[in-house]
């Protein structure tokens, strides 16, 4: 009888590394998921530039203005009624709000000059155009 009980209290020799697996799998969907979540706007062909700088901040919304003439708020179709009155939206809720434009390369500057009559309108002082940048 005493012999059951010296095996029970015997020490293990081997980890079991199961569970740490599964958590880290799970932490490792839940990272994929949140980044392709986190990316904004409508897939565009920009322009390329030699040199540019990163634009990420918190909080910033992207304009996008397609070759046929759409524009997009973050990845939503707006007119530009609808830009204005969401764009003032935000800038009430932060007054610094960055704004991206990206624009594609056959878009009609008409659009984007519309675009950024509105950003001046709202006093919208951070603006970024997004170009892709070319590797020499």
């Amino acid at each position: 009888m005493s012999e059951g009980v010296k095996e029970e209290n015997q020490l293990y020799d081997e980890i079991n590394i199961t569970p740490m697996l599964d958590l880290a799998y799970v932490l490792l969907v839940i990272f994929i998921i949140m980044t392709t979540a986190s990316v904004q706007g409508v897939k565009v062909e920009m322009p390329h530039t030699v040199n540019s700088a990163a634009l990420a901040k918190p909080q910033m919304r992207a304009i996008t203005v397609t070759s046929d003439g759409s524009v997009y708020l973050d990845a939503f179709p707006v007119d530009m009624a609808q830009l204005e009155q969401r764009l003032a939206e935000y800038k009430g809720n932060n007054p610094e709000l960055p704004v991206v434009l990206k624009g594609d390369a056959a878009a009609h500057y008409e659009k984007i000059s519309e675009v950024l009559e509105i950003c001046k309108r709202l006093d919208i002082t951070e603006v970024g155009l997004v170009t892709k940048k070319v590797v020499e």
